[in-house]
């Protein structure tokens, strides 16, 4: 697929993207708050709670703004890649698909779109697109 269809899908798949990682950051900074967030990441058995609350919710507040906006789309998507893995392997307990069953539905679907976005960028409907033709333009000149 290519042009408009496929710029479409990503710019949709990106901002929804977006909104999933905003929303799960914004619950561990504004509704845990760090306090909460840590002592849940202890009773998970994640590594170096502290630490990794900052990261995740880091990556998923401003991370997840960003996707929004198509913005450094291939940088935040590597980040994401890593804090989906870290989440799957250090609370990843999986007793079924679902979540609602201990399930890892949630973290899959996470970790397979920001691979894709990884893989294709944000596409002609972001940031980084306008960013890009703007240097092509200025180095052809």
């Amino acid at each position: 697929m290519s042009g408009t269809p496929r710029d479409v899908a990503l710019l949709v798949g990106r901002v929804l993207l977006g909104v999933v990682l905003f929303a799960h950051g914004f619950q561990k900074v504004f509704i845990y708050g760090f306090a909460g967030a840590t002592d849940a990441f202890t009773k998970m058995g994640v590594p170096v709670p502290p630490a990794s609350v900052a990261y995740a919710s880091a990556v998923e507040l401003v991370g997840g703004g960003l996707l929004i906006l198509g913005a450094f789309t291939t940088i935040v998507s590597a980040l994401v890649v890593l804090d989906m893995l870290g989440a799957a392997f250090t609370t990843g307990h999986y007793a079924a698909i679902l979540v609602q069953s201990r399930g890892f539905e949630l973290e899959g679907a996470i970790l397979v779109g920001a691979l894709l976005l990884l893989v294709t960028g944000a596409g002609r409907y972001s940031i980084d697109h306008l960013l890009l033709s703007r240097r092509r333009a200025a180095a052809s000149a």
